[in-house]
């Protein structure tokens, strides 16, 4: 009987194992890409990882303030299947996400969140990567003046060295653009 009992225990913790097998663990603390994953999920294999980041903001039409330095973590969770981000920033202001592709509409799916501010509906950013390799996602949203528009988020020059993220508000042709936030990174690890 405790031999029959020790199997089924054995059987259970290698059920539970497996079931979790590409969460941040000691071997992989940014978690793992899981194979049974949408392929685009890998999209943001290269930002996997703790960045050294400077961030900047637009005071006002004309200004930009001080560069605030932070850390931007991206890891796989839900055992691989997606991706969340965190930021630690050093004038105490932290953020993220957490990004799910959809392979019914081909489109990735990004809720963000906030320390400033907790709101009981999170932001959402919805898009896809262009064929330069940039990943641009995109919320409706109006300009200041009413006019109908997108706040649109690329991250751009991905390689396995960093990546630059800017926010923006665009009009829905995508010919006029209003950037109001800009990061730069540098991989730590």
């Amino acid at each position: 009987m405790k031999t029959l009992s020790l199997i089924i225990l054995v059987l259970i913790t290698n059920s539970l194992t497996a079931q979790y097998e590409y969460e941040p663990s000691e071997d992989y603390p940014f978690g793992r890409l899981n194979p049974e994953a949408p392929k685009q999920t890998a999209d943001f294999e290269p930002l996997i990882g703790l960045c050294k980041c400077k961030s900047v903001a637009r005071v006002d039409q004309n200004n930009w303030a001080d560069t605030v330095m932070m850390n931007w973590t991206f890891k796989y969770i839900m055992n691989g299947l997606a991706v969340q981000d965190e930021t630690l920033k050093e004038d105490g202001a932290h953020s993220g996400s957490i990004r799910q592709y959809n392979a019914d509409s081909a489109s990735w799916y990004v809720h963000y969140y906030s320390s400033s501010v907790a709101t009981p509906t999170l932001s959402s950013w919805e898009g896809d990567k262009n064929e330069n390799g940039d990943i641009i996602l995109y919320r409706e949203q109006k300009a200041p003046n009413g006019m109908d528009g997108f706040y649109r988020l690329t991250f751009s020059n991905i390689s396995n060295n960093g990546f630059n993220w800017i926010g923006e508000w665009v009009n829905t042709t995508e010919t006029f653009s209003y950037p109001t936030w800009k990061i730069y990174c540098t991989r730590q690890e």
